[in-house]
């Protein structure tokens, strides 16, 4: 891979190239991240009332229970002081993807998935947690894995 960084005259932006046979899903990642401009975004997480930065990547999912909003990492359950529906649009360049109407889901999290009753799906995470797929978002998930 060659990679080449140049200020053009007159500007003040950089122009960066890349030259590459096969691209990696993480560079892709990575040049999604600098055109949202998200390159070292955290979240603000509270348990009790400390605040955690969490990088979105570190997250598994996010969950709605009653009214509140939790982020989800290996090790710990985060409040979040955001609505779903803001988490879901700022997650939207790291992967994630809403799987039900309570449900956000990092998709480089899921280990497997398997159909279930009525057209639903249960992914299974990398912690072994298991995520039900709706039937309304499985079809969405289905077209975004290629199945």
């Amino acid at each position: 891979m060659d990679i080449t960084i140049n200020k053009p005259d007159g500007t003040d932006e950089y122009q960066i190239t890349i030259k590459c046979k096969k691209i990696p899903p993480e560079l892709i990642s990575l040049l999604n991240s600098f055109q949202t401009g998200q390159v070292d975004k955290h979240l603000i997480g509270y348990i009790e009332s400390k605040m955690h930065r969490i990088n979105p990547k570190d997250i598994f999912y996010v969950e709605s229970v009653d009214k509140k909003i939790f982020l989800y990492d290996e090790h710990a359950v985060y409040g979040s002081r955001q609505k779903l529906y803001e988490l879901e649009e700022e997650l939207s360049s790291y992967d994630f993807l809403r799987v039900s109407k309570t449900t956000i889901i990092n998709l480089s999290k899921i280990k497997t998935i398997t159909p279930i009753l009525s057209g639903k799906l249960e992914a299974t995470l990398l912690n072994d947690e298991k995520i039900i797929i709706s039937r309304q978002y499985s079809s969405v998930l289905k077209g975004y894995l290629g199945l």
